[in-house]
């Protein structure tokens, strides 16, 4: 297996693994994201708790996709795989700080014995919206960024791909970026139908472009005329 398959092989699964974390956290986070009495009940934390689980491997994930790449990537354009980089680092920021919402409500329901449950009920819906504005401006609109418009236009121009991958990314980045401040000024609901459409486009360029990556590999290209070192499973635990 040559040095190009390896990296192809490592971030295709990488893509993959960020749909089956992020899908993974939403099913388990569903009891705290819609029973607004949840930090009153009598709680599902062990979903919660492998909710944010998922979210952390997903964060490394996100940021494997990046580290792995930006060896190959900034053949084409140095300034632009940087910048992809530093997207997917924006982006898990936002992560994590839904996730720390998420088990603050956690932590207040396991000891908010005897405290006024009104306030309690008011103090977990504010940090549901905080959790909501992470997702809305983290893996929607900085994903849009990084993922849709830089990491496209790097795999359109490099040929790496069938370039008909990349283009439904920079054709739904837009989509995605628009409906996010849309979404920001109050025109559609942040979870609503219309959003969910906006979001398809990008949604397909990742699995499909993981995809390929995992099981077609790379094109030939000028860029994987050389050799790339593929980060090992030690560099990416240590991210």
């Amino acid at each position: 297996m040559t040095s190009s398959r390896k990296t192809a092989l490592v971030v295709g699964v990488l893509f993959i693994l960020t749909f089956i974390t992020s899908i993974g956290a939403a099913f388990a986070y569903g009891p705290v994201l819609t029973d607004p009495h949840y930090i009153t009940g009598a709680g599902a934390d062990t979903r919660v708790f492998l909710g944010a689980a998922l979210e952390l491997f997903l964060i490394i994930t996100n940021i494997g996709c990046a580290i792995v790449l930006f060896p190959m990537l900034k053949r084409q354009n140095e300034g632009l795989a940087l910048g992809y980089v530093a997207a997917r680092l924006v982006e898990c920021t936002f992560i994590l700080i839904g996730i720390l919402s998420l088990l603050a409500i956690v932590t207040l329901r396991q000891g908010g014995v005897g405290a006024d449950a009104g306030s309690l009920v008011t103090v977990d819906r504010s940090f549901i919206a905080v959790h909501n504005w992470t997702f809305l401006l983290g893996p929607g609109f900085v994903d849009g960024i990084g993922t849709g418009l830089m990491l496209g236009w790097l795999m359109y121009r490099s040929g790496l791909v069938p370039r008909v991958i990349p283009l439904v990314g920079l054709i739904g980045a837009p989509l995605l970026l628009a409906s996010g401040i849309a979404t920001m000024f109050g025109a559609f609901g942040q979870f609503s139908s219309v959003a969910a459409v906006a979001a398809f486009p990008v949604a397909l360029w990742e699995l499909s472009v993981g995809s390929w990556m995992a099981f077609k590999g790379f094109k030939p290209s000028p860029i994987t005329a050389t050799s790339v070192p593929v980060v090992g499973a030690a560099e990416l635990s240590s991210v």
